[in-house]
Parts: C-alpha cells; sequence; structure tokens
C-alpha cells in the first residue's frame, strides 16, 4: 500500500528479535534511521558490539520522497539473508526502518532454505516487538499581509490549527505556519483569496 502524501509508518524505538536453529543464533535489531550515514554508524557499533559473529546481514528502507533501500548477505549465499530481512520491513509497510541480523555460526551448514527462514524470522520478531508511529510531512508557508489583514489572517491560522513557526510585525507582517503537505496548497488558496494575502514556502 502506497503511504498519503505527507504521512507514513514508522518505528518509534528500537527493539530486538531473535531465532535459533540448529546451533545458530539469529540476533535481530530493528531501529529507526533517517539517512545511509546514521545507519552506516549503527551498523559499525553492532559490528563492534558483536566482532566476533561471523555476520552482520542488514536491510534498510528511507523516506518515501527519495524511495531509498538497501539490503545486504554480508556473505551469505545470495538472496538469503538481507532480501527477507528487507522482504520483511515491506511486509510491516514501514519507512525509515533498518534491520541488522547478526549470525553467530553453530557449525551445522543450514542451506540456503534454512537461512532464508531464519534470517526472514529474526527480523519479523524484532519488527513484531517495535512501537510503530506516523510521520507526517509538513510545508513551513510563509504568509505577508499588511496589518488590515491581520484578523483574517490570524482566523484562518486558528480555524486550520496551523502551528506558529515565527511572527514579525514590523512595517509590514509576515508569519510563517507548518502546514501537513497534503493541504498546503489547499491553505495557501484559502489566504491568498482573504485579501492582499502573499504565501510561499519557507
Amino acid at each position: 500500500m502506497e503511504p498519503a502524501a505527507d504521512r507514513y509508518p514508522v518505528i518509534q524505538t528500537p527493539s530486538e528479535g531473535s531465532f535459533k536453529d540448529r546451533g545458530s543464533r539469529f540476533l535481530a535489531y530493528a531501529f529507526p534511521v533517517r539517512d545511509e550515514e546514521a545507519f552506516r554508524e549503527e551498523l559499525d557499533r553492532l559490528r563492534r558490539e558483536h566482532h566476533s559473529a561471523r555476520h552482520h546481514c542488514y536491510a534498510y528502507r528511507l523516506s518515501p520522497a527519495g524511495g531509498l533501500y538497501r539490503y545486504s548477505d554480508d556473505g551469505e549465499p545470495s538472496g538469503t539473508a538481507g532480501r527477507p530481512i528487507y522482504e520483511q520491513i515491506l511486509s510491516a509497510g514501514l519507512y525509515e526502518t533498518a534491520v541488522v541480523v547478526v549470525r553467530y555460526f553453530g557449525g551445522i551448514l543450514l542451506g540456503t532454505g534454512g537461512l532464508h527462514h531464519a534470517y526472514k524470522q529474526a527480523a519479523a520478531d524484532a519488527l513484531a516487538k517495535t512501537t510503530v508511529t506516523e510521520k507526517i510531512l509538513y510545508d513551513e508557508l510563509v504568509i505577508r499581509f499588511g496589518y488590515d489583514d491581520l484578523n483574517r489572517v490570524m482566523q484562518i491560522i486558528d480555524k486550520e490549527q496551523l502551528p506558529l513557526m515565527t511572527q514579525d510585525f514590523g512595517t509590514a507582517c509576515s508569519i510563517t505556519v507548518q502546514v501537513p503537505r497534503s493541504d498546503s496548497a489547499r491553505i495557501k488558496e484559502r489566504l491568498e483569496r482573504s485579501g492582499k494575502i502573499y504565501v510561499g514556502k519557507a
């Protein structure tokens, strides 16, 4: 399902999951991630923490605006680790979310089917334990007007319940408000047809 223009589900808090199969342990770490740099920092931390583990496989998906995603098998057979982790993020419909699964080898080969299942289950376990919230994208609109239009502008701001970011009542009036992206065009039009009011993005 595609997210709305200005809102999409993200995980709110980090969580951990696990799966065991024939001596191998799969430890999964799900966490919010805003960009690739933040992900790399957390991946490096987990690699230091689990330096004796054989594999540190992962997947992440960033905001729907950029559509960026990555996954890695980190030495496991192709398609057995990163892809099933990523599919769990997709299945949950999440964005700005990463999952790293650390594998401690138990001495018995699991085969490609066993590996696929293990990474999938570990990732699913971590994601099932996290808290999901909705992220809303905002535009900041700068409203410029004369004192004669002050009451009209404030009435619209109050009715639309728009958070005020900045106010400047010098020789001319200027107010910056925060608007959900999907409402931006409608509110701009409503303001501009109310008087000599000019609206632009910050």
